[in-house]
């Protein structure tokens, strides 16, 4: 009888798997677990954007330019509830990685910056700061800075529960401070019973 209680017991336990391309369970991300913000749809918030820069005639001027403008990639913002602060943080790497491949653009390394930033005691907040751009921007050598914001509307009724995320990017030329390429990408993820 205490064996059967062990074996049923051990089909109960929860049963680690690895998922992603070249496993078993190629599909394991795919799925949605909450409707909190996770990685495949910052990916895909991350995707809509680049593919509306790399069609925006900045990117036009910038590729046919001749000469690589220099880009700081500055903090993503997040104004929902959620803690996603290390999701942003991969983020900001796959969009630095993104664009150095693109080959069209010179990035700035986002830890030289806050080396730069750090020893000019300019920056207030860790998210960008356009009062503070043009003097930062010279320091470290960049022509634009791309930024942005992460948000969220969280709607509920008795059943149901909805969230809607939304992910701005933009760059600004950091002598003016004129906004030379905004997007918007949306996401919204449900709980429906």
């Amino acid at each position: 009888m205490l064996s059967l209680s062990l074996i049923a017991c051990a089909a109960c336990q929860p049963k680690a798997v690895r998922g992603g391309p070249g496993t078993e369970n190629p599909n394991l991300d795919r799925g949605a677990m909450s409707t909190g913000l996770d990685r495949v749809d910052l990916q895909a918030l991350m995707q809509d954007n680049m593919s509306k820069l790399y069609a925006s005639p900045l990117w036009n001027e910038w590729k046919v330019g001749g000469k690589q403008p220099t880009l700081a990639i500055w903090p993503i913002k997040n104004d929902t509830t959620e803690h996603v602060g290390p999701q942003l943080l991969t983020l900001l790497s796959d969009l630095e990685t993104e664009l150095i491949n693109s080959g069209v653009v010179t990035i700035i390394s986002r830890e030289r910056q806050n080396e730069l930033v750090s020893e000019t005691e300019t920056q207030q907040s860790q998210y960008f700061d356009a009062a503070k751009a043009s003097q930062i921007g010279r320091q470290i050598g960049a022509k634009f800075f791309l930024t942005g914001k992460v948000q969220s509307a969280d709607e509920r009724t008795r059943k149901d529960h909805r969230v809607q995320y939304t992910l701005f990017l933009q760059v600004l030329e950091v002598e003016t401070g004129a906004i030379r390429f905004q997007n918007k990408s949306e996401r919204t993820k449900a709980l429906v019973r």
